[in-house]
């Protein structure tokens, strides 16, 4: 097949395809056992860690293997490349319910947040930056480092019950404050933030919010109309069933002009294919904050994990990993095991903590069970998504039960 051919001929998982899903036009997919044999883990294991990758799919393995045929057959595709990368920031945007031109493709969310804070100017009074302590390492470090730059970071602490409520943003914010960051749900214990509460408080003082939703795009419903916050970043190896190099920031789009970016590549150019060395002419879009040559072989598997999260949808994946979790944190109540993911009805999500006395040890043991976790600090993570069924709950359950010693 020649390089004009391939272009005209629709590819199996082609470029509208993951767009034109996110935005609606459904195949209609069932979370549960229907679809977990697309999921070749679950013939040998009982696969929970979804919050530190997704399951690998039949379609998201032939979508890579679609970008190495295409490579071995014709070469440099890069026309169909950069098509790809539109796709995919169109299927980011319908995910998260937002215009595709307020949405950058990035490499990584420590890209994104690079791009973001290079941005602001923190040589003047408003230099303060509030991270919460729920933050991944990528926030707090490249908030840390903006210390080089002269902003101040201040961290906010959890509550006893592991909640970090607003008011305890409201005791950190104030006039100084130049950026404000949160997360969806934490990568440490499960908590869930109120977002539209900690902006609330944050736009109070004139500062912009950024909500890192990494770990929860594609498990809980987001929506930038209401979440309210200004920013908003997440990726593609988790919840979005891809590879890693593939993620996302969405900026709200009354403020792209304000922001301009220092920290910028090839492709955030008013006009990629004028490849001018002459001046900086950021594209008007939010495209300004992406970066560089695309992340091309990541580009097949994310729209194609993508294209399955929209088949199924995302508020009915919600609703399926909230019977899970119910059905687990039952389990470990019978079984008096302490957890460090808050209870209350928004607090939690796809993923539940149990406090362990030796975590490392008891993610062993489960392994040797066949069953997949993870751990952090001192919390075993238990993560559910669309694929997993209530025998996997049960199944780890059992687990736990012979390993009660190494539960809390």
């Amino acid at each position: 097949m020649s390089p004009q051919e391939r272009s005209e001929a629709p590819a199996p998982h082609s470029v509208g395809s993951a767009a034109d899903m996110t935005r609606g036009q459904t195949r209609g997919l069932t979370p549960g056992e229907s679809i977990r044999a697309d999921f070749p883990i679950f013939e040998h294991a009982t696969y929970l860690n979804s919050c530190s990758q997704g399951a690998l799919s039949l379609r998201v393995r032939a979508a890579a293997e679609e970008w190495l045929d295409g490579w071995d057959e014709n070469g440099a595709e890069w026309e169909f490349w950069v098509e790809r990368n539109e796709a995919a920031r169109a299927g980011f945007a319908g995910l998260i319910h937002a215009p595709t031109d307020e949405v950058a493709v990035t490499t990584s969310v420590s890209q994104a947040v690079s791009a973001l804070v290079s941005a602001l100017d923190f040589s003047g009074e408003r230099n303060r930056i509030v991270i919460s302590e729920y933050e991944f390492p990528t926030v707090g470090q490249i908030a840390h480092a903006q210390a080089l730059r002269g902003a101040e970071v201040v961290h906010v602490t959890p509550a006893s019950d592991g909640s970090i409520p607003s008011e305890r943003f409201a005791e950190a914010i104030d006039e100084r404050t130049a950026l404000v960051c949160c997360t969806a749900v934490s990568f440490r214990t499960g908590h869930r933030h109120d977002i539209p509460a900690i902006a609330e408080v944050g736009h109070a003082s004139g500062a912009l919010v950024l909500a890192d939703s990494y770990q929860a795009v594609g498990a809980l419903e987001l929506d930038v109309r209401a979440l309210g916050a200004d920013v908003v970043t997440g990726g593609t190896v988790k919840y979005l069933l891809g590879s890693s190099g593939l993620g996302f920031m969405w900026l709200r789009g009354s403020l792209l002009e304000s922001l301009l970016p220092t920290q910028t590549g090839w492709f955030a150019d008013e006009d990629i294919f004028a490849m001018s060395i002459a001046d900086y002419s950021p594209h008007d879009s939010a495209r300004r904050f992406d970066s560089g040559t695309p992340p091309v072989p990541s580009l097949y598997p994310g729209a194609a994990g993508m294209g399955i999260i929209a088949e199924a949808g995302v508020p009915t994946i919600e609703t399926h990993i909230r019977g899970l979790a119910d059905r687990f944190l039952a389990g470990l109540d019978d079984l008096g095991a302490t957890i460090a993911t808050p209870r209350g009805d928004n607090q939690y999500g796809p993923m539940i903590c149990v406090v362990s006395t030796d975590p490392n040890a008891l993610v062993a043991a489960l392994a040797e069970r066949q069953v997949v976790t993870s751990t952090r600090d001192s919390n075993l993570r238990v993560s559910f998504h669309l694929y997993n069924v209530e025998e996997d709950v049960d199944r780890l359950l059992d687990a736990l039960r012979v390993n009660r010693t190494l539960l809390a």
